[in-house]
């Protein structure tokens, strides 16, 4: 799109302003009350039609000169054209017409001379209105005839509450306006403009440079999204800016395209909540039913949800074993926030786990207002105290939470997505508190929590106080020899069919969609009386086999990591085969191997890693296991076994 762009010096001070209806920032900055103090010393309007990414360009970069209060056009003209050299540089051939184009008149206003209109080409012209005449004549975006100060007032308010903690995009702010306020479709950008003003909003390109530091110094010309912070760009004519090589961002476009002429419209974040030190919080645990090792973690978090922002960072770690119950150690935390006035937001990776969880928090929750945002969901503008989203639907928020819980930070799409890793940090307030939620944390936390820089609190048992099952590795050649000569392991066989007679369900994990089938059909032929079936992220009928899995149709699952997580079947045994490959690292094989033991009435259920060699992943995921049902010991968390 394209914008106007204009120089005020107010308070002795000059700034750079954009404007999406300039007949706003007149009425703002000239039209005042007779007698007001701080009175608009000059006001110089350099472009009513620039292309946004040049006037986001002019504002950023803007440095006060001497005598900059003397300029004429002549002298903004020269001063324009050095602070985009580098933008007309790759438009060769339009790059002087666009600017010309955008760049009509340089009006200017002095307190004491008025206004004086400038032509590049022709000589200053001294007017009591013709600058303002010229301008409005243009109708400029909204095409309101007059403004109408209270009524617009009452409209930025509005607007600025809608998208306070949100950053949107123009398709997407009319969207969000067509379903909660049908009324301000049409006039939202006079509305918007005086909420810019008043520091309700923020305005900002959909890319901008890259920021330059001492240690990454950005290449010219290199861009960065604003929405999603990928630098992944390719450039294209464009109709709304009339540039042929506007970029826009191809990572973040699955939500809209975001390039360097759109326009990314911020809210600004509404105040923290208060903390006080020294309160008590645990009552807050009482209604949940927690177990000690539950308990004890879930003491430890409030703990440092009541600590005044500063006495400590403001992350910390709730590294719960699989089947620990996190969902539940999560309730008297959200419980906590809620009921002091806070907002929350629970990000999980998958859809699937958000439609689980949705019922669950609304029972437990049943007065708070709830939001569910996927793709495609029917609440993607609403607002509720506690908004639970796929990590992707975070892009869409900026400073909105006090309080932000990662579900799974180790997990597809988290790990090693650092879109996903800025979208989460950017939807925390400034002065909120983030909680990851983890059986397996990448080592860069576990790391930081070793060495006491992460506060962090570990329960290292599950709900019914039995300890993990521990891997045994069975040495086997590798899973593409076992296809190649159409045989399995007797050990193999051996070792499934005690799954088998023990009353198990079996998961066989394997590395690749292509060893699914052959894989199956030597199992049925090993196994004709076992009902054996596969599935992948690429079977469309994956939901109705876990279905049938669970109700124990099937016996025997092979499937790949997509069921590592998320996955409870009672009575489970795990054999991971190829457990060596570098496609297992120690978190999915602690991961896998937690599919076995979760029933309390099962909890001992076995877990098998077949390998042709002995890797430092398997041996790492094993000692992981090892020490989480060491401490569970040590702290008195498991079960007296009875003999």
């Amino acid at each position: 799109m394209k914008i106007a762009v204009y120089a005020v010096r107010y308070k002795g001070n000059w700034n750079l302003r954009l404007s999406v209806d300039i007949r706003v920032d007149m009425t703002w900055w000239m039209n005042q009350d007779e007698g007001q103090e701080n009175v608009v010393e000059r006001w110089v309007l350099l472009g009513d039609e620039l292309p946004l990414s040049w006037g986001t360009k002019l504002c950023e970069t803007f440095k006060e000169l001497a005598d900059m209060e003397r300029w004429g056009k002549e002298q903004w003209w020269a001063y324009i054209l050095a602070q985009l050299k580098s933008e007309l540089a790759l438009e060769p051939s339009d790059g002087e017409r666009i600017l010309s184009g955008g760049v009509e008149h340089i009006c200017i206003w002095d307190h004491v001379q008025g206004w004086t209109s400038c032509t590049k080409g022709g000589d200053e012209r001294r007017e009591t209105d013709g600058g303002l005449r010229s301008i409005q004549k243009k109708s400029l975006i909204t095409g309101i005839d007059g403004l109408d100060r209270e009524c617009l007032t009452r409209q930025a308010n509005e607007l600025a509450n809608l998208l306070s903690g949100r950053q949107l995009l123009i398709l997407e702010v009319e969207a969000l306006l067509a379903e909660a306020a049908p009324g301000l479709e049409h006039t939202w950008r006079s509305a918007a403009q005086l909420a810019y003003l008043q520091g309700q909003l923020s305005f900002a390109a959909g890319l901008a440079p890259a920021p330059r530091t001492r240690w990454s110094a950005a290449r010219a010309h290199e861009l960065r999204c604003n929405r999603c912070s990928s630098g992944i760009v390719h450039r294209t004519s464009c109709a709304s800016c009339g540039r042929k090589a506007c970029a826009y961002c191809e990572t973040c476009l699955t939500l809209g395209r975001s390039r360097e002429c759109s326009l990314l419209l911020r809210g600004a974040a509404k105040p923290a909540l208060p903390r006080t030190a020294g309160r008590a919080p645990a009552t807050e645990l009482d209604r949940w039913g927690l177990s000690p090792a539950q308990r004890a973690a879930a003491e430890a978090a409030l703990r440092f949800l009541a600590a005044p922002y500063g006495e400590v960072r403001g992350r910390f770690l709730l590294w719960a074993v699989t089947g620990a119950g996190k969902t539940e150690m999560m309730f008297p935390l959200l419980q906590y926030v809620l009921d002091h006035g806070g907002t929350v937001l629970v990000a999980t990776p998958r859809r699937d786990v958000v439609l689980e969880l949705a019922p669950r928090l609304a029972i437990a929750f049943p007065e708070v207002s709830m939001v569910t945002l996927y793709g495609g969901s029917p609440e993607r503008w609403q607002r509720g105290q506690l908004t639970l989203a796929t990590t992707h639907q975070l892009l869409r928020y900026r400073q909105a939470f006090d309080l932000v819980v990662i579900d799974e930070i180790d997990a597809f799409p988290y790990h090693n997505d650092p879109m996903l890793a800025f979208a989460a940090r950017a939807v925390c307030k400034p002065k909120g508190k983030f909680i990851y939620l983890s059986a397996t944390p990448p080592h860069a936390l576990q790391k930081e929590a070793a060495r006491g820089l992460l506060p962090h609190a570990k329960v290292p048992v599950r709900f019914h106080r039995h300890p993990l099952p521990i891997p045994f590795r069975l040495g086997t050649a590798s899973v593409q020899q076992w296809l190649r000569k159409g045989r399995l392991p007797a050990s193999f066989i051996q070792r499934l069919r005690v799954s088998i007679q023990r009353g198990a369900q079996v998961f066989l994990f394997v590395t690749r969609i292509s060893h699914i089938q052959g894989l199956v059909k030597l199992l049925i032929k090993q196994l004709p009386d076992v009902p054996i079936a596969g599935t992948s992220s690429q079977d469309e009928e994956r939901t109705a086999k876990v279905r049938l899995f669970r109700a124990t149709e099937i016996r025997v699952l092979v499937t790949t990591t997509i069921l590592e997580r998320g996955v409870t079947v009672p009575r489970s045994d795990v054999y991971v085969l190829d457990a060596d490959s570098s496609l297992f690292d120690e978190a999915s094989l602690v991961q896998m191997a937690g599919r076995a033991g979760r029933s309390k009435d099962d909890p001992c259920g076995g877990v098998i890693f077949t390998s042709p060699q002995w890797t430092r992943g398997q041996k790492r995921a094993i000692r992981q296991i090892k020490r989480m049902n060491a401490l569970a010991r040590k702290k008195g968390y498991l079960k007296e076994m009875k003999h």
